[in-house]
């Protein structure tokens, strides 16, 4: 059987105008006998609309980056006159005046000049985000300096409400690998939120503890709380918990998801617990990051009998047979060789075995591989790792985004014990024993 189409093809018709057809034609046999049939379909409508649709959304594209230059250009104008504002205050401040009234309207302008920075910061934030001009400074930060700032720079505003203001942090210091601006924001922007959706008189807490190899940062207020149906859509865009005028708290519906999007650039992720009249919790989970001037990482030690250059090789697979089985092979090829089956176990093994290359499944359920490769990514111990992608795909697209994404080679299953050993034969230091 024989098949041909052409699709978009030009003919003109008998009173002289010009039409896109369909042209398909199959050779097929019928009692023995060879028989060609030809479908020509006139697609002028069809074409019409496709033409119609494509100049919609690039009109809609070209809107959406005016959009962002917009709102860059407007954070940008508008930050100069808040900066006179800011400074005059700062001026007014360092007179000696005991006028009450003064005083007052000193204060109120203050607390507005406060509220007007972070509707632009989150502005600015938007349109950097959505433009991918974002570039962190990262630095080890103690999560309580970051938590205590982020409490003094809103406990003007949870004072005018009357907020009692609950603080818990560890005894012992939990470390980040992160942009201490970014960081700010983020529990500035949990904290005004709790403030602004928390009736006068209500509690508002922080805390902060680690979890295996993640910081929990966690804000909780005893406020309205959100019905269940807008949870799904809280770190969206715009979107604000209320927008009724009874309880208009100002705000532009942006901190939420600029607080999720640093939160995912530092290989975080924040989640949150509502209920109408309940209050909500929002949870920030952050990858622990090393101390300052920490020492190398001590080569853990290794059993009797292995060569002491052997590699160490990290299996990361959901399916738990697979994994064991086959860091069984490697153990029994001379490698040392260990098995998780799960994202948040790979990244606290790989940190305490510090592997030299970890083969690592793409399709687990929670983070996937890519997350998992993320995360590594952004620990400075782990950055020289080498990561092999093992997964059930394998396009052309497929391999590009793995190694688009930090991974050096590309296995589709079943993989053989002999591709992975001809990769760890490249791998400097490694030597089987």
């Amino acid at each position: 059987k024989k098949y041909i189409r052409y699709e978009h093809m030009p003919l003109a018709t008998q009173d002289g105008r010009e039409v896109e057809v369909e042209f398909v034609s199959n050779v097929y046999d019928e009692a023995g006998q060879s028989v060609i049939q030809c479908n020509i379909r006139d697609i002028t409508a069809r074409r019409a609309l496709e033409q119609r649709a494509q100049e919609q959304s690039e009109s809609l594209a070209d809107l959406h980056r005016r959009k962002d230059e917009f709102l860059a250009m407007l954070s940008h104008e508008l930050r100069n006159p808040l900066a006179s504002l800011a400074n005059a205050v700062h001026l007014l401040q360092l007179q000696q005046d005991g006028n009450p009234i003064q005083l007052k309207a000193r204060s109120t302008i203050e607390r507005q000049v406060g509220l007007l920075t972070r509707l632009v910061d989150d502005l600015l934030e938007v349109s950097r985000i959505t433009s991918g001009r974002i570039r962190l400074q990262r630095e080890p930060l103690a999560v309580n300096s970051v938590v205590n700032r982020a409490v003094d720079t809103v406990r003007p505003l949870l004072s005018q409400h009357g907020h009692e203001i609950s603080v818990t942090l560890p005894s012992d210091p939990i470390w980040l690998y992160a942009d201490a601006a970014r960081m700010d924001q983020v529990l500035v922007n949990l904290l005004t939120n709790a403030a602004k959706y928390t009736n006068d008189g209500g509690t508002v807490s922080i805390s902060a503890r680690q979890d295996g190899q993640e910081c929990l940062v966690a804000v909780r207020d005893s406020g309205v709380g959100m019905p269940p149906e807008l949870l799904p859509h809280i770190f969206d865009l715009f979107t604000q918990a209320d927008r009724s005028l009874g309880r208009s708290q100002g705000g532009l519906g942006i901190g939420l998801a600029v607080v999720q999007q640093l939160v995912e650039m530092h290989g975080g992720m924040v989640n949150v617990h509502s209920a109408l009249g309940h209050g909500s919790e929002f949870i920030v989970r952050l990858p622990v990051g090393p101390p300052p001037d920490a020492p190398p990482m001590p080569i853990p030690p290794r059993k009797e009998g292995v060569h002491p250059n052997s590699g160490r090789v990290l299996v990361v697979d959901d399916n738990v047979d697979v994994g064991e089985s086959f860091a069984l092979l490697l153990q029994e090829d001379g490698y040392e060789a260990r098995a998780v089956f799960d994202g948040p176990a790979a990244l606290a093994e790989a940190l305490q075995f510090a592997p030299h290359v970890v083969l690592l499944d793409i399709g687990m359920p929670g983070w996937d591989g890519y997350e998992v490769a993320r995360r590594m990514r952004e620990n400075p111990l782990l950055q020289d790792v080498m990561l092999v992608a093992l997964t059930g795909y394998g396009r052309d697209s497929d391999r590009k985004r793995s190694l688009d994404a930090g991974f050096a080679h590309h296995l589709v299953k079943p993989v053989s014990l002999e591709e992975v050993t001809e990769i760890l034969a490249t791998v400097p230091g490694v030597v089987a024993n």
